[in-house]
């Protein structure tokens, strides 16, 4: 018999030796509603980091919203723009963990907490298999180019959004992977 915590133990060790994965969100109650309710599976948003200092970052990131997408990541890419990025949205805080295989990019990973700070900000090393997480629940991780952070003065606890934050806010309990504005 398998005790709680070697049941514990092993749900940890295996959510820390996946990369990014996210949950599924109810489906629509109906087509009309549809477009509200339902987050976008691809493509590219605004995303915006305002530090403590009130300067306010844009970059433009792709979403990784599916688990093929979420799995493949940066996989692969030799060279990312420095306002570029690539978002990994969570429709349910958890605690994720990624790793770098067949990354050759030095990344900056951005652990996003659901009221929009930033947990931590971790080294994501060209190719390594050690998994990378901010030890916290959190709503989303951003990977932009390694330095980026540290050279617009980027830091832990300043703010994240994305997306259309001026339009009205979906139906509660609507999750949007391509509408991060918390408030």
């Amino acid at each position: 018999m398998i005790s709680r915590f070697a049941m514990s133990a092993c749900g940890a060790a295996l959510l820390l030796a996946m990369p990014g994965c996210k949950g599924t969100s109810e489906p629509a109650a109906n087509s009309a509603n549809q477009a509200e309710t339902e987050p976008a599976q691809s493509g590219t948003v605004p995303l915006r980091i305002r530090t403590a200092g009130d300067k306010v970052h844009s970059f433009t990131v792709e979403l990784a919203v599916d688990d093929q997408a979420q799995q493949q990541g940066l996989m692969g890419r030799k060279a990312l723009p420095d306002d570029g990025g690539m978002i990994f949205p969570f429709p349910y805080p958890q605690v994720a963990s990624f790793w770098m295989k067949d990354t050759p990019l030095p990344l900056d990973l951005l652990f996003i907490r659901p009221d929009g700070t930033i947990a931590a900000i971790l080294e994501g090393k060209p190719n390594d298999l050690h998994p990378i997480s901010a030890g916290e629940s959190v709503s989303a991780v951003l990977e932009i180019a390694r330095g980026r952070a540290e050279a617009l003065g980027i830091a832990p606890g300043d703010r994240v959004e994305w997306g259309d934050c001026a339009s009205p806010a979906p139906a509660a309990n609507a999750w949007r992977a391509d509408r991060f504005c918390p408030q």
